[in-house]
């Protein structure tokens, strides 16, 4: 049998999508996550986003809370089921990250967070919204 390790590695989505309303975030996000990722491609408005989410086939999309809401996240999420969802926002905190999550988002992290993204966007989608009311 391999090392968890190994099969983690294995299994990271190669494909995100990051949108955000500040392109010098944007830019420094889709720079740091080449790191981790095999494609990642910019959005550079809420039209094109979902044009790109399909395009690529993109496994995550990493949507800045500035850029899109909370009701957009929720039909993204229903319209892109075999997409993650992260959402960011400078200023995330525990009410931000219980709406994303209502929403259909993995995650609701900092922009500046690289390693909690990457983490969020590697989970496994939950097959069930305990989160829900």
């Amino acid at each position: 049998m391999g090392q968890p390790g190994r099969m983690d590695a294995l299994m990271k989505p190669l494909s995100v999508v990051v949108a955000s309303s500040n392109s010098k975030t944007t830019q420094s996000l889709v720079h740091a996550l080449y790191n981790h990722f095999r494609m990642v491609n910019a959005a550079h408005d809420l039209k094109e986003l979902p044009h790109l989410i399909s395009q690529h086939r993109a496994d995550v999309a990493v949507i800045d809370l500035e850029f899109a809401n909370f009701n957009e996240i929720r039909q993204f999420s229903k319209e892109f089921t075999g997409t993650t969802f992260v959402c960011t926002h400078r200023l995330a905190d525990e009410k931000m990250w219980a709406e994303a999550l209502a929403a259909g988002a993995t995650d609701c992290c900092t922009a500046s967070d690289v390693r909690a993204i990457v983490l969020a966007a590697t989970q496994t989608k939950p097959t069930s919204q305990a989160h829900a009311a």
